[in-house]
């Protein structure tokens, strides 16, 4: 069984980092998409950020320039780097990772709370 295994939640202050991890017992060669997810208490889940295996990347508007997706493919690693972080930054955050065969694994998710 795929598991993906996060890592790197916490709390920050406003303005402060925090960088997640997601690692997959799959070879990263397989996977054509890694993506992070975010869901806030009483909101949809929603895409935040996302890089495809040619190494290109998009995210969701409220967090560009802000946060930097990349991966490791050695380590079997997706990473998160968010800087600036903002109130609204809170929520769940999920990893998700979709491979060139059409399956899709999801992380157990990991808590990121910003406060003063």
């Amino acid at each position: 069984q795929v598991q993906l295994v996060e890592s790197g939640g916490g709390l920050v202050r406003p303005g402060g980092s925090l960088r997640l991890s997601c690692a997959t017992s799959r070879s990263t060669f397989d996977i054509w998409n890694m993506a992070w997810y975010r869901q806030a208490q009483g909101k949809q889940r929603e895409l935040v950020a996302q890089i495809m295996s040619s190494g290109s990347t998009n995210y969701a508007d409220s967090v560009k320039g802000r946060f930097t997706i990349s991966r490791d493919n050695a380590k079997n690693t997706v990473y998160l780097q968010m800087n600036s972080l903002k109130l609204e930054d809170t929520a769940v955050y999920y990893c998700r990772m979709s491979t060139f065969e059409g399956a899709v694994d999801w992380g157990q998710g990991t808590q990121v709370t910003v406060s003063s």
